[in-house]
């Protein structure tokens, strides 16, 4: 059975880059964190950097620009959800 990733949260404020990008790799981007303990392609450790996306559309690879859509994307998801999700009422 594969392990879970787990994550460090990087939360952006308004107007901040919300994309992290491996430097040791250049092959990995996720939004609004980044995986602990070290980079799952290449497994360099602290080796992450903040980009806009496009900031990553003006260097990355086609790879790279595909990840770090979609990481912003899921991101994007995940925020709706959590807005769509009604508070749980206290039973007493």
């Amino acid at each position: 059975m594969g392990l879970k990733q787990a994550f460090w949260s990087v939360p952006a404020k308004a107007g901040e880059p919300d994309l992290w990008v491996c430097m040791s790799c250049l092959n990995e981007a996720f939004c609004q964190k980044v995986p602990m303990p070290d980079c799952p392609m290449c497994h360099g450790v602290s080796t992450y950097e903040a980009f806009s996306l496009a900031a990553v559309q003006d260097w990355g690879t086609e790879d790279l620009i595909a990840k770090a859509v979609a990481a912003q994307r899921a991101e994007e998801a995940l925020r709706a959800a959590a807005q769509a999700t009604p508070p749980m009422e206290s039973v007493q």
